[in-house]
């Protein structure tokens, strides 16, 4: 990168409160973005503690370094879905005291244009969380057909424009490729017959390509159910969501894991055969940015923090 770029870290403390951090225990930053989680657990852990990161961003690597003298810290260069098969090559699992997952994109990589991920710079229409491998942008909007753009614009951007949207990209593409943010900005701004006064225009459009080239939903699937198998009991499971695609998604894990066994009504079992199936147990309520944090952090506005303890 070019430039400095800073990081704050959302729902910072609530986080931490919500992991329970024991000195001696081992836990878990699956993002660790620019390090702010990780820094602030490892100010919580004694020396007997450990805290593993992962990211898939190679420039978010690199911002680790800055922990390589902290024989408590280890980062993985992977995505969080495999994070399971990590720790059991760790010999770790079922040994994890807290996995924190902060979603979404961490400001550096909004700010930095060359990224791709910003509607409001211009830089090359790249979006992937893993500069080091994968489709960019630019290149999946070269070839994909319009149903195809259509369907991840309305169902991961929830664009209710979309297939406008995707009809202006294919129509603009026979002509120009499309290989700038400001390209497709321009695009979508022009096919939209209606504009929200509260959001920018490409607002949805970035966001559901953005989730569709780095498989951010299928990851999370995969990855609270890896976060839950390495957790030991009465280990905590903290995420935080910024947009209502990823929240669903936590809050239906969440309550089906901390669900008993369905069973027909007046079948002879008892609470404790009932409870058997549950795996998880919710901890408060959805915690969102109070207003303090709102008038120094705008990006916390969206943020939805839950926080489950393994049974």
């Amino acid at each position: 990168m070019s430039e400095s770029f800073t990081h704050t870290s959302v729902l910072l403390h609530e986080c931490l409160d919500g992991l329970a951090i024991k000195p001696d225990g081992i836990y878990i930053d699956a993002t660790f973005g620019r390090g702010g989680h990780s820094g602030e657990i490892l100010a919580r852990l004694g020396d007997k503690g450990r805290l593993i990161a992962f990211d898939r961003d190679p420039q978010a690597i690199e911002s680790a370094k800055r922990f390589a003298d902290d024989k408590r810290f280890t980062i993985v260069h992977s995505p969080f879905a495999e994070m399971a098969e990590v720790i059991e090559s760790m010999s770790l699992s079922g040994e994890i005291d807290g996995v924190l997952m902060d979603l979404g994109v961490s400001s550096p990589q909004l700010d930095d244009a060359e990224r791709g991920f910003s509607f409001l710079r211009d830089g090359p229409l790249d979006m992937r969380m893993d500069t080091s491998r994968g489709q960019s942008a630019a290149e999946w909007l070269a070839e994909a057909d319009e149903q195809d753009i259509t369907q991840v614009i309305k169902e991961f951007g929830e664009e209710k424009f979309g297939k406008r949207i995707a009809h202006a990209i294919v129509n603009e593409r026979k002509v120009n490729p499309i290989t700038r943010t400001t390209e497709l900005v321009k695009i979508i701004e022009q096919a939209m017959p209606v504009k929200d006064k509260f959001k920018h225009p490409a607002t949805r459009t970035f966001q559901g390509i953005r989730i569709y080239i780095n498989a951010e939903l299928e990851q999370l699937r995969v990855g609270l159910k890896a976060a839950t198998a390495i957790l030991k009991p009465k280990g905590r499971l903290a995420v935080i969501s910024f947009h209502s695609l990823e929240d669903r998604l936590v809050k239906r894990f969440m309550k089906e894991q901390s669900k008993g066994k369905a069973v027909p009504h007046g079948l002879p079992l008892t609470q404790q055969e009932i409870d058997a199936d549950k795996v998880l147990s919710l901890i408060g309520k959805a915690i969102k940015a109070g207003e303090d944090e709102l008038a120094v952090n705008v990006r916390s506005r969206s943020a939805v923090l839950r926080v489950a303890e393994k049974r």
